[in-house]
């Protein structure tokens, strides 16, 4: 089949990668769309060790499941963590942390910029008919962005301010205005701020915000400099939500956290079930977001065209 392949932050098209076999309680999945995120970049430049399949936002077909026959014709999404359900961590309920957990196209298991892929069955979730693969396809991004919900309370009377405007940061404010929160989103490009704008989400110049005043302060740049900006925007005991993942180490003035009593929150997967409803029920559109789409056999072309200046996504499709 069909597939990218990272080995020694190489990437590589190939066209003879074996089919995989799915074991007890796994399904194949026929892979029908795919979306490049930054972790995907991320990951070329070595930010974790992988050798393998890139790519986990995904909708497609289930086409083999031995132990749900009933199940194959489905069209699902699937959650990418595949967890043990014995260690101490997934007998908690906290699955996305399994202390032996597997992570589809990041860790030790195949992703989804292939023809095919296997995961559990219990990590597949059906999508509803009026659902278009190309809105299903971000069920994986929408769900890490609705984490924050998850972990926080929002209230209608909380300022709050998203530091960057990108691919997540654009579906973290469309979630985020749905609470009714005074929402600001710190947006570079005319391009963003449109999108912004689209979604009636106000915008605003990383130069003109006020200092210490933001209840809330979501990072979602990637970027040290992201971080400097939310620190220097929340106020005393106020709440910074961090989605950024960063390679290697950054320099935090740990002190001054302590001294305003700031709350630091590490932030990562989050709930399908929740994406799929905003999704069927449009009350955000991630559509917006689609700059291009390629074959999977110009996958390397897609990839060098998300490295420029101004793309948002890029979808890969089987031909």
């Amino acid at each position: 089949m069909q597939a990218l392949w990272l080995e020694n932050n190489q990437l590589t098209y190939q066209d003879n990668i074996p089919i995989p076999k799915p074991r007890q309680g796994e399904a194949l999945v026929h892979v029908n769309l795919a979306g490049i995120c930054a972790t995907d970049l991320e990951l070329i430049k070595g930010y974790y060790p992988y050798t393998g399949i890139l790519g986990h936002e995904f909708v497609g077909e289930i086409v083999q499941a031995i132990d749900a026959p009933e199940r194959v014709g489905e069209r699902v999404v699937g959650e990418i963590n595949i967890a043990c359900g014995l260690c101490d961590t997934c007998l908690r309920g906290h699955f996305t942390h399994c202390e032996r957990r597997t992570v589809l196209g990041i860790i030790n298991q195949a992703g989804a910029f292939a023809e095919y892929l296997c995961l559990p069955l219990k990590n597949l979730i059906s999508v509803s008919e009026s659902i278009p693969d190309e809105v299903a396809v971000f069920t994986e991004p929408l769900a890490a962005a609705l984490e924050i919900q998850e972990q926080i309370t929002i209230f209608p009377t909380n300022r709050v301010l998203v530091v960057g405007a990108g691919r997540l940061g654009q579906l973290i404010a469309q979630t985020l205005v749905l609470t009714g929160c005074h929402l600001q989103v710190v947006a570079r490009h005319e391009k963003q701020r449109q999108l912004l704008a689209t979604r009636q989400i106000g915008w605003v110049d990383e130069n003109a915000i006020s200092q210490h005043t933001f209840d809330i302060v979501i990072e979602a740049t990637g970027s040290v400099e992201g971080f400097a900006l939310a620190r220097q925007a929340v106020r005393p005991r106020g709440t910074i939500v961090l989605k950024s993942t960063y390679k290697g180490d950054i320099s935090v003035n740990f002190s001054s956290l302590v001294v305003d009593e700031i709350r630091l929150i590490g932030s990562r997967c989050g709930p399908f079930a929740p994406a799929l409803r905003l999704l069927e029920n449009r009350l955000v559109e991630p559509t917006l977001l689609i700059d291009y789409r390629y074959p999977l056999s110009e996958g390397l072309q897609a990839f060098g065209r998300i490295e420029q200046p101004g793309i948002f996504k890029i979808l890969l499709f089987l031909t």
